[in-house]
C-alpha cells in the first residue's frame, strides 16, 4: 500500500467513525498524557535473527466520546507519541553460543535505536462505567510514524562471519531510507474513572508496520524491513467537556 493511499484511508476512517452516530448521544472530550515501555523488532527479508529491542514511549492523548450504542461506549482516540524503537541482533554460532570477535575477545553485540513521532487514530469501544468505576475497552486503527533520528550500539568493527549462523549483515551499515512509517495498531485495556478526578488506563497494544524502513525494490538488498512493536502503557485523561445526563454512571 502506498503512503498517500494509507493517509486517504486514515481520513476516511476518522470521518466515518465521527459521523456514524446511531445510539445514545454523548459529547465528551478528554485530554491527557501517557507513558510506557516498547518492545520492538524489524521484519527483515532475508531474515535477521533478533531479540526484542527495549525502549520507552510518552506523549499526548485526546479522546472524544460520541455515543453509547446498546452497552458499548463509542469514542475516537488520537495520540501524539515520542517512541524509541529498533532492533537487537541475536548473534550466535550453530551451537547457539555467542559469537566471539577475535579482535576484541568479546561476544559480538549489535543494536539499532530509532526514534519516531507516532500518530495513531483509534476507534474505541468500552464496556462498563463511564464516570465512576471500571471499564474495559478495545481499540484499533491506523498509525503514522515520522522518523527523527537513529544511533547504533556495537562492540566490533568487522563481524566474525565465519562463526555466525546468519551471514546477513548488510543492515548494520544501512541508514533508514524511508522517513515515514505507517501501519495498523490495536489494543486492549482497563480504565478506572473517578468522578471529577479523571480517568486512569492500563493498556497492551500491538503495532504492525505496512511500510519498510529500507528500499524494497528488486535492486535493493531487503525485500521487506517493516517495524512491529508491543507497547505496555499507562494513560491519564481529564475531562474538558462532559455530557449533561444524570443517567451516565
Amino acid at each position: 500500500m502506498k503512503p498517500f493511499k494509507f493517509i486517504s484511508l486514515l481520513f476516511l476512517f476518522v470521518s466515518f467513525t465521527a459521523s456514524a452516530q446511531v445510539g445514545e448521544h454523548r459529547n465528551e472530550l478528554a485530554v491527557g498524557f501517557s507513558g510506557g515501555y516498547v518492545m520492538s523488532n524489524v521484519g527483515f527479508m532475508p531474515e535477521v535473527p533478533q531479540d526484542w529491542h527495549g525502549g520507552i514511549t510518552g506523549g499526548l492523548t485526546l479522546r472524544y466520546t460520541s455515543e453509547k450504542y446498546f452497552k458499548s461506549v463509542c469514542a475516537i482516540v488520537a495520540e501524539l507519541n515520542y517512541v524509541q524503537v529498533g532492533w537487537k541482533e541475536r548473534i550466535l554460532t550453530p551451537n547457539d553460543d555467542p559469537v566471539v570477535n577475535p579482535a576484541t575477545g568479546l561476544a559480538e553485540e549489535y543494536q539499532r535505536d530509532m526514534t519516531y513521532l507516532q500518530i495513531p487514530v483509534f476507534a474505541r469501544m468500552g464496556w462498563g462505567r463511564e464516570r465512576k468505576g471500571i471499564q474495559v475497552f478495545a481499540q484499533a486503527g491506523p498509525q503514522l510514524g515520522f522518523f527523527l533520528n537513529e544511533s547504533t550500539k556495537t562492540n566490533f568493527t568487522k563481524p566474525n562471519l565465519s562463526a555466525r549462523t546468519s551471514q546477513i549483515v548488510a543492515q548494520d551499515s544501512m541508514s533508514v531510507e524511508r522517513r515515514m512509517d505507517y501501519g495498523i495498531a490495536a489494543g486492549l485495556g482497563i480504565e478506572f474513572s473517578a468522578n471529577r478526578v479523571g480517568h486512569f488506563m492500563l493498556e497492551g497494544r500491538y503495532y504492525y508496520g505496512l511500510g519498510d524502513i529500507f528500499g524494497n525494490s528488486k535492486r535493493d538488498y531487503f525485500g521487506r524491513s517493516n517495524l512491529s512493536n508491543i507497547v505496555i502503557k499507562m494513560t491519564y485523561l481529564f475531562d474538558i467537556t462532559r455530557s449533561k445526563n444524570s443517567k451516565i454512571k
